[in-house]
């Protein structure tokens, strides 16, 4: 049998709390094909977190160098997604700097970001944190980047929802 699994979004960030602000974004499709973007910071986004730079391993002069600016990844974005839902296990976070990613740009997002709590049961998501703190041991891929972060949370998705 063929599960589906839904479209995830993460973002990774300059840091948290008042004046962070999206560097990286990555996204996993329903046929999970993977999509990641480096966002070059906009010159008024000063705040850097070291702390947060040592958990992610993205430096300022790397985003600096290949990232693209906040523009085209919305363009990007909104092309790739136009009418989609995706889904994020840290909802609050990732809507937040994704609204800043569009204001920045100046667009309207053209897609929507749900908690993916509302595709899971109370028990699934029970479940959610240990399975894929296990599936993080087990793939064993280099954790805080968006690209292997949405498709560990796809795996995790059907781990939970279908378990074997």
């Amino acid at each position: 049998m063929d599960i589906s699994v839904p479209p995830i979004i993460d973002l990774e960030a300059s840091g948290f709390g008042r004046g962070s602000y999206p560097i990286e974004v990555g996204f996993a499709l329903e046929d999970r094909m993977v999509h990641s973007f480096l966002i070059k910071p906009a010159p008024n986004w000063l705040h850097w977190s070291v702390e947060a730079e040592h958990i992610h391993g993205i430096s300022r002069d790397q985003l600096h160098r290949e990232g693209m600016t906040p523009r085209e990844v919305a363009l990007k974005m909104n092309d790739i997604l136009r009418g989609k839902t995706l889904y994020s296990d840290a909802w609050s976070f990732d809507s937040s700097w994704m609204g800043r990613l569009f204001d920045e740009a100046e667009l309207v997002q053209r897609f929507r970001i749900e908690t993916i709590n509302k595709l899971l049961t109370p028990e699934q998501m029970e479940a959610w944190h240990d399975t894929k703190k296990s599936l993080w041991h087990d793939m064993n891929i280099e954790r805080h980047r968006a690209a292997n972060d949405v498709q560990v949370l796809q795996e995790t998705f059907l781990r939970v929802a279908c378990p074997v």
